[in-house]
């Protein structure tokens, strides 16, 4: 479904951008398709998506936990997610939040590159992912995970990078869609910014690949707690999960057709 008008940013959120309003371009009723085409919010856009994690990463422990260099030191390669108490995994949240979320952001006109197409492999690791969305020159990138916290805390939290050479010039960029992000998904899921990680639903990481080393606009959103009963009862509904890719879909849309781009630097 073709999103007619995806919710603004806050005032203060313009303010910090230095905004004064956005942007979305009309689609005349006897427009041909191809400048029905150009006319959509997203036209001429690459958008990534990173689904967190893969459905089979349990099956190749001695690959999955081979060493990799994240930047700044060694982590993994992957690893196989968390779940719920029922067994849901985050996976398999991961990617079909993805899959919703592709699906509108088509809709919208862009380009849309994932990192993974099925829940049924095994890696990319977290450096291939990066690579992936970096080679692409996405305009902006989103990775969808669900948290494995304390079973006492709830709530989402927006993981932005921290500047560390290959990723400096998105920094600012990178923070400035992180607070869309948080805006547009904690109003319509109602999820409560998380209570164990980061301020304020903000939480700046310096040891994970996908941040350290992206050349692109990107940030990690953990969508709540999957170890929190509360939390997981949300997460594993699948009318949430379209609702959180709305979220999402709704937040890039207003980022990229803010009427003055966020500049990268």
């Amino acid at each position: 479904m073709i999103l007619r008008s995806a919710r603004s940013p806050s005032a203060a959120t313009l303010a910090m951008w230095g905004v004064a309003g956005l942007a979305f371009a009309g689609v005349p009723a006897n427009a041909g398709p191809v400048a029905r085409r150009a006319s959509l919010p997203l036209a001429g856009k690459i958008v990534g998506i990173d689904p967190g994690h893969n459905g089979r990463n349990y099956t190749d422990p001695s690959y999955i936990n081979h060493l990799i260099w994240n930047g700044r030191e060694e982590e993994a390669c992957d690893t196989t997610g968390t779940e719920t108490a029922g067994g849901y995994t985050e996976a398999q949240f991961n990617f079909n939040v993805a899959e919703y979320l592709a699906g509108d952001l088509r809709a919208e006109g862009a380009k849309v590159v994932l990192t993974r197409t099925t829940d049924n492999g095994i890696g990319p690791c977290v450096t291939q992912r990066s690579e992936i969305l970096n080679r692409a020159h996405a305009n902006v990138a989103i990775d969808i995970h669900a948290d494995g916290g304390p079973a006492d805390g709830r709530g989402f939290a927006v993981l932005e990078p921290v500047a560390d050479g290959p990723n400096d010039r998105v920094i600012g960029a990178s923070k400035a869609f992180g607070r869309v992000v948080l805006e547009h998904y904690h109003d319509p899921t109602r999820m409560p910014v998380s209570n164990y990680d980061g301020t304020d639903g903000i939480s700046h990481r310096d040891n994970l690949a996908g941040l350290n080393l992206t050349t692109v606009p990107k940030v990690l959103i953990e969508c709540g707690n999957m170890r929190n009963s509360t939390d997981a009862a949300l997460l594993v509904r699948p009318s949430f999960q379209r609702l959180a890719a709305r979220a999402f879909a709704e937040a890039i849309t207003s980022y990229l057709t803010a009427t003055v781009q966020i500049s990268i630097k």
